[in-house]
């Protein structure tokens, strides 16, 4: 498969996933689709050939949805 192709489907997934986050009401549905899309990107980050910002992306991505878990614990999961 050509890699235009791998990055266009992509880059629409990171689009559909983003949109999933703004529609969204419920944060821990937010908090996964954000571990997604920073999932996604790190795949595309490979594909163009720059495994070290794909692996910036990674340890970000975890610690990142690691912290909004915690602080989801403290506050109301649902928005209003």
């Amino acid at each position: 498969m050509s890699p235009l192709i791998i990055e266009a489907i992509l880059l629409l997934a990171l689009i559909a996933i983003t949109l999933a986050v703004i529609f969204n009401r419920d944060l821990l549905i937010v908090i996964i689709t954000y571990c997604a899309f920073s999932f996604i990107a790190m795949f595309l980050y490979i594909v163009m050939s720059s495994p070290d910002v794909a692996f910036t992306e990674a340890v970000i991505g975890v610690i990142s949805t690691i912290y909004f878990i915690i602080t989801l614990r403290k506050i109301d999961r649902r928005c209003k």
